[in-house]
């Protein structure tokens, strides 16, 4: 039987409670659950602190319907939960990932005998809309390349040999930026994956990165001359000026001469692009998207961008098919004179 209905006010939309402390018991699998994402799966701490959030909202949720105990979830129990969201105001994409949260929970709960039976196998949720990813033309992407390589020339022009420290800096930070989005573009890797990057990292006679993505999984990723350019640009004239200890072995360095900060590189990008007439509004994984629309555009095959991107599934990756389609679409109807 389902459980009632919360009382109260409604929450704001998009809001829910903060969920009370859980009881010992479910704190327990709460760690447990962890421990086996970590060690068994693999899965980095981002996508553990995901998880946790989804297993102690669903588990905060029993305990305010008074089941206290593991083996007490059932179906019902479930889709009340899916329901409290979905009154909250959440998004078709967090209750479907909430959801899947859910449904991995459960039935690691049964394999490792914890409840009797696995109830999320029979949990269904709303599915997420798929909103196709905003994309850089590669014209787009070329003066965004571009735009990066004139601010190291005006930069390298106001630093003259007998420049300030400050100077030197900028000059050498316009060179590490550079050489940061050519990768981003030319690998189509994630900006933790960049930022993740160490000098041992680099193989520039093969010109390829060993590249470290989710779930700990090591992957090669290949880049073309550009890109091997300004990154041997940037490894020869800029690092030095960043760096402030020898111990440090991150590829790319901030001001201070540690590795680089995520945000940084988002601010980057996003600049870099506000600045292109007519580009839309995109991050780092806007530059990851471009590349494997343009690859797919180029002929590249879906196996090959997989591999590339890091997907764990091939249907992630078939997003860019229909990105392609899209632009051929819009490009028809413009140009076509009976469309």
């Amino acid at each position: 039987m389902a459980p009632p209905r919360r009382g109260g006010a409604p929450a704001a939309p998009g809001s829910e409670p903060a969920p009370e402390p859980l009881d010992e018991a479910f704190e327990d699998a709460v760690r447990a659950y962890d421990r086996h994402l970590a060690a068994e799966r693999g899965r980095g701490p981002h996508t553990r602190r995901a998880y946790r959030s989804d297993v102690r909202s669903l588990l905060a949720f029993a305990q305010e319907h008074g089941v206290r105990r593991l083996e007490l979830l059932d179906l019902a129990l479930l889709r009340a939960w899916l329901a409290s969201l979905l009154q909250s105001g959440h998004a078709r994409a967090t209750m479907a990932r909430r959801a899947a949260g859910a449904r991995a929970f459960t039935a690691w709960a049964h394999r490792s005998g914890r409840i009797p039976t696995d109830p999320g196998r029979r949990l269904t949720s709303p599915r997420a809309l798929e909103h196709l990813p905003a994309v850089l033309s590669r014209q787009e992407a070329g003066t965004l390349l571009d735009l990066a390589a004139r601010r190291v020339a005006e930069r390298a022009a106001a630093a003259p040999t007998a420049a300030s420290v400050g100077q030197q800096l900028d000059a050498a930070v316009a060179i590490r930026d550079l050489a940061a989005v050519e990768l981003l573009y030319a690998t189509g890797i994630r900006v933790g994956e960049l930022v993740g990057l160490d000098l041992g990292s680099v193989d520039p006679e093969r010109r390829l990165l060993r590249v470290r993505g989710k779930g700990d999984r090591e992957r090669v990723a290949p880049y073309g001359l550009p890109a091997a350019r300004r990154l041997q640009d940037y490894l020869d004239k800029a690092r030095p000026r960043l760096l402030r200890s020898p111990d440090e072995h991150a590829l790319f360095l901030g001001r201070q001469g540690r590795r680089i900060d995520q945000r940084q590189v988002r601010r980057l990008v996003t600049e870099l692009a506000a600045s292109v007439d007519g580009a839309p509004a995109i991050g780092p994984h806007g530059l990851r998207h471009s590349a494997a629309t343009h690859l797919l555009d180029g002929g590249a095959d879906l196996r090959s961008v997989q591999e590339l991107l890091g997907h764990a599934t091939l249907s992630t990756t078939q997003l860019y098919t229909h990105v392609s389609v899209e632009r051929l679409r819009a490009s028809y109807r413009q140009a076509h004179p009976r469309a």
